[in-house]
């Protein structure tokens, strides 16, 4: 589960007598990983595709066409089908007639529509002058300008214009005609200074209204021409679509097996392919290839990768001797052709392809991890982390059932609503979180941020929980004063659980490094777990209590235990798990004066040498950054917290109203007698006096009931949601992940529309 599949690279050496068989059967097993030859063997050139290569990718690419033209989607499929070279031809060039004469006439309707819409923008600006636009044009003596500006501004540009001796302005609301006289008068410079923006006159003896109900009246034609053409290629899209979506899928996986050839290096009578499959899987191509062509072609299994950073074999790993699936009569035919191909002289010197190997429920957080990228062949995987830490983060932050049910339902139906690979991804995750917050809604006592669901899963002092009869909730969220202990407490183990977070990370980044050498590794990675447990074993030990909040002793304590920091008894508020911890304890190695140094912080120091050896001056910041500034980070998880029960908290009181009773929020919708005036924090729209306020109360609290909590629901998404992805991208990947693995991309085609029986 850390590590991918254990791939083999593997050679097929055969004569080309059977290379078209041995393309059939590799392709029908969808397994292996060509590797594209190079060139680089002496007296081997890369293959020459086979016939009909050409003609096959030139019908793929009308194929293709036809659907962009017609917008053939997966749903117009239809049934699986049978598709013939000879039923290909024919109705293939019957479909490309009709969609080429529908998309011709679509364009010309198009062309003219534009036209005519153009035509349309040029005219009204004259039926605002309503003026004739034969009068507009035709003069021998006068000068017409016709456009939009100013009055005002024409007018004196014309006065003060030389050559012009007389004008005649006519206006509508936006649009001007100056006459000018003579025809001789330059009329353009004239206009230029006064903002003046001239129009063509359109070539029409017609009235400006009677013109513009002809252009109308025309457009409304191309419209519906338009539209019984839009409405034809939609029925031939029903009609085709199936076609020619398994047509696409039948050339497609055509111009793959005859373009294979590329990939090999060949001599005039042999050839070898190489590439690289599961090492569980070698039997499955040998044996096909076995049955296909027998002793004709040879199967060798040049090597295993082994999960070092050059992602190649070394000594035991490597298969045994005469690791072949069939005879070597290729070998020799090979070697007769002159050709020299060694296993120690790869096609590709580059790491295998990467298939993680993760469990179903795991493998929907592999979408996460190729966020960042897939692994590379050597690291380890960490989807299985990320498995474990983001749906607890999530869940930890949110804790509540109602929420949690609703991030269920939304996971599920992304999983079963959508053919995506990454939004079923996306769905499984959603439906783990939500899963994980529906938990710790129940452990917290909450419903939509209600707490009567605590008082009937774990009851009260007078009466019996579902569940178990604690008379509160296992835990509390510590948003209410009463309950403060547990925000202090939840800020301590936001802070633990980075310390163990981290650790993991740079656990990987250990094993990662283990092909550099032990002592590397341990350089660079050991020595920063060293100096992270031990500063952080030294922060929690009672050692500088003056600097440190007696909190820190209380609230993982019991009742009646000694704080170190005050020296006085820890009263039961003070408390929020009783684990009866107060602090490590400081080991004295050695005195001077008042200076008490103990094992933990000695450790520290050890470790941040061992840092600095490792990175250098470098070091010194790094280990307040990352040491201690990202575990520090992880307080984010009690802070959403807090936020979030925050928001919920104020959406119910806004509606219910709430009074404060010792030390705790009541909720008075739900309240069992009356408060003083004094214990109530806000009345709520529901508890308005008189039908009026009742009945205007009531449908603005519900209302707000119901936006309020959908906005703490997607706030829940984005703000819970990025906060723990961010911890997982920066503090976890950022102490062991690099990425950038190759993806397993086998010779072959998952039919989707086509069958072969």
């Amino acid at each position: 589960m850390l590590r991918p599949e254990r791939m083999s690279r593997v050679s097929v050496t055969g004569s080309k007598s059977v290379m078209d068989d041995v393309i059939e059967a590799v392709h029908d097993l969808s397994l292996f990983d060509v590797t594209d030859y190079d060139g680089e063997w002496e007296g081997f050139d890369p293959g020459d595709p086979e016939a009909g290569a050409d003609e096959a990718s030139e019908k793929l690419v009308t194929v293709r066409s036809l659907q962009s033209i017609l917008g053939v989607e997966e749903e117009d499929a239809g049934p699986t089908r049978i598709v013939t070279d000879e039923a290909l031809d024919e109705e293939l060039e019957d479909v490309r007639q009709q969609v080429n004469e529908l998309d011709d006439r679509r364009d010309e309707l198009e062309d003219e529509l534009r036209e005519v819409e153009e035509q349309l923008d040029a005219v009204e600006p004259f039926v605002d002058l309503g003026i004739d636009l034969d009068l507009l044009q035709g003069y021998d003596n006068l000068t017409v300008s016709v456009g939009q500006g100013d009055y005002e501004a024409v007018r004196r540009a014309l006065v003060e214009a030389d050559g012009v001796d007389r004008h005649q302005i006519e206006q509508g609301e936006d649009t001007l005609a100056a006459f000018v006289y003579p025809e001789t008068a330059n009329v353009d410079d004239a206009l230029v200074g006064a903002n003046f923006t001239g129009l063509e006159v359109p070539e029409t003896d017609s009235e400006p209204e009677e013109y513009l109900d002809e252009l109308t009246h025309r457009k409304q034609k191309l419209e519906s021409k338009l539209s019984n053409v839009e409405d034809e290629l939609d029925n031939l899209r029903l009609e085709v679509g199936g076609f020619l979506l398994a047509a696409e899928e039948k050339l497609a996986i055509e111009v793959q097996k005859r373009e294979a050839p590329l990939s090999f290096a060949t001599t005039e009578n042999a050839f070898v392919a190489e590439g690289w499959l599961p090492t569980d899987r070698f039997v499955d191509l040998a044996e096909a290839l076995q049955n296909r062509v027998g002793d004709h072609v040879e199967v060798e299994e040049l090597e295993r990768a082994d999960y070092d950073e050059h992602g190649f074999a070394s000594g035991s790993d490597q298969p045994e001797a005469g690791g072949a699936a069939a005879g070597g009569a290729a070998a020799g035919e090979v070697a007769t052709d002159g050709g020299h191909a060694a296993a120690d002289t790869p096609m590709s010197g580059g790491a295998p392809p990467v298939v993680q190997d993760n469990s179903d429920v795991v493998k929907p957080f592999e979408a996460l991890v190729e966020v960042i990228n897939r692994p590379k062949y050597w690291e380890l995987d960490p989807t299985i982390v990320l498995f474990l830490t983001f749906p607890l983060f999530f869940g930890f932050m949110i804790g509540d059932l109602g929420y949690g049910l609703l991030y269920m339902g939304l996971g599920y139906f992304l999983m079963s609503n959508f053919e995506s690979d990454v939004i079923k991804s996306l769905g499984g995750v959603g439906l783990l979180s939500g899963l994980f917050t529906a938990v710790f809604g129940v452990l917290y006592g909450e419903f939509f941020g209600l707490h009567q669901l605590g008082y009937i899963l774990w009851g009260t002092e007078s009466s019996a929980g579902l569940l178990l009869n604690l008379g509160h909730p296992p835990i509390h969220k510590g948003l209410q004063p009463h309950y403060i202990a547990y925000a202090q407490a939840w800020l301590l183990l936001s802070v633990v659980a980075g310390v163990f977070h981290l650790v993991i990370g740079r656990t990987f980044d250990f094993v990662n490094n283990l092909s550099h050498g032990v002592r590397e590794a341990f350089m660079e990675s050991a020595s920063w777990i060293i100096l992270t447990v031990s500063l952080w074993v030294w922060v929690f030990s009672r050692t500088a209590l003056n600097a440190k909040p007696p909190f820190m002793y209380a609230v993982f304590a019991k009742p009646g235990m000694t704080n170190p920091a005050t020296g006085e008894a820890i009263e039961e508020s003070a408390v929020a798990l009783k684990l009866g911890f107060t602090g490590f304890p400081a080991i004295d190695l050695f005195s001077v004066g008042s200076i008490v140094i103990d094992l933990a912080l000695v450790v520290t120091f050890v470790g941040l040498a061992l840092v600095i050896a490792a990175e250098g001056g470098i070091g010194i910041i790094e280990s307040i950054t990352q040491a201690f500034g990202h575990v520090i980070s992880y307080t984010r998880l009690a802070a959403v917290l807090l936020a979030k029960a925050g928001m919920a908290l104020a959406v119910n009181l806004l509606v219910f109203g709430a009074a404060a009773e010792g030390g705790e929020f009541h909720l008075l919708f739900f309240a069992d007698h009356s408060y003083p005036q004094e214990q109530i924090i806000f009345g709520g729209l529901l508890n308005g006096e008189g039908a009026a306020a009742l009945i205007l109360g009531g449908l603005a609290g519900l209302v707000i009931l119901v936006l309020g909590h959908l906005l703490v629901l997607v706030l829940g998404i984005t703000s819970a949601g990025l906060q723990a992805v961010r911890l997982e991208y920066v503090e976890f990947f950022g102490k062991f992940y690099e990425g950038g693995g190759r993806d397993y991309e086998p010779f072959g085609y998952e039919r989707q529309f086509t069958t072969e029986d």
